[in-house]
């Protein structure tokens, strides 16, 4: 909502835009009635060119505050004005929203805004780093956009969070140095959510094999290749021990793990096919 209006006075820098959460507009209403300074509260809200509230459901069962936002939208909407809500839910599902306000709430355009998708998050990251000209490897851009999906903010302030702990630390900017800067910011829930099983099924899944095979003793190509990309995933997207990775693909040994997830590493640097591979297979696995 402060996108929007930032953007609109941009445009228009003439432009009178006034921004309010609905639980702020019911507190002034208040005080406003309590102090006697009714058309003062009124003049604020119905003299501009663009009214944004945020939260609009709030209002929902509040009597008073519904009356006075009704004659406010309306005196708003006949001087041809703008009106901006966001809400949690459609006005048909706000259930104590008085009839007259779900209607006029519905005259206009409704958009479901969703939280950025995989490749949208990715975009957003590479577009910050060219504006802040950071140099940041694509895996750990891969890293943040799994971990980090509920909005824009959040991912730029995990990818400049990344950026300054390298500064600070004397670090190469890696995975590991991202999972060491975003510990504390990246939810359990999304941790436990991955697991090597289900890195294992998508794996074997991409490259036409069975879970058993990344299992078995096969070391041909087809087989080793998709196995320590599945073992690279195992010790980038979840927390298990390296000697438990191990256990997982067959029994094998820690340093076998090493070995794949350092020989992974240092393809991605320099292999773009790998890189939109690791990125397709990331992607499958935090949305499942």
């Amino acid at each position: 909502m402060h996108a929007i209006g930032h953007y609109i006075q941009n445009i228009n820098p003439k432009s009178k835009v006034v921004y309010v959460s609905s639980e702020k507009f019911t507190n002034e209403l208040i005080n406003s009635i309590k102090d006697d300074k009714n058309e003062e509260f009124r003049s604020k809200y119905r003299n501009v060119d663009v009214l944004l509230i945020d939260d609009v459901q709030f209002i929902a069962g509040k009597e008073r505050t519904q009356e006075e936002f009704f004659h406010t939208f309306n005196t708003l909407h006949e001087a041809s004005k703008q009106i901006i809500l966001s809400s949690d839910r459609p006005p048909k599902e706000i259930h104590t929203l008085e009839d007259r306000l779900r209607s006029r709430f519905e005259w206009g355009l409704i958009a479901d805004i969703q939280a950025p998708d995989f490749e949208t998050r990715i975009a957003i990251l590479k577009k910050k780093a060219d504006v802040e000209n950071l140099n940041v490897p694509n895996e750990v851009m891969v890293y943040i956009a799994t971990h980090i999906k509920s909005n824009i903010r959040e991912l730029e302030g995990a990818l400049i969070r990344i950026v300054a702990y390298s500064s600070l630390t004397n670090k190469e900017i890696s995975v590991e140095l991202a999972s060491e800067a975003l510990k504390d910011i990246i939810s359990n829930k999304n941790a436990k959510q991955i697991t090597i099983e289900l890195i294992q099924d998508i794996v074997s899944s991409y490259y036409g094999l069975k879970i058993d095979d990344f299992k078995s003793s096969r070391r041909t190509r087809n087989v080793a290749f998709p196995r320590q990309i599945a073992m690279y995933l195992s010790r980038k997207l979840t927390d298990t021990s390296l000697p438990k990775i191990g256990e997982e693909f067959g029994g094998r040994d820690h340093t076998t793990v090493i070995h794949a997830y350092e020989k992974i590493s240092q393809s991605l640097k320099k292999d773009d096919s790998l890189q939109a591979t690791v990125a397709e297979l990331t992607k499958k696995i935090s949305q499942k």
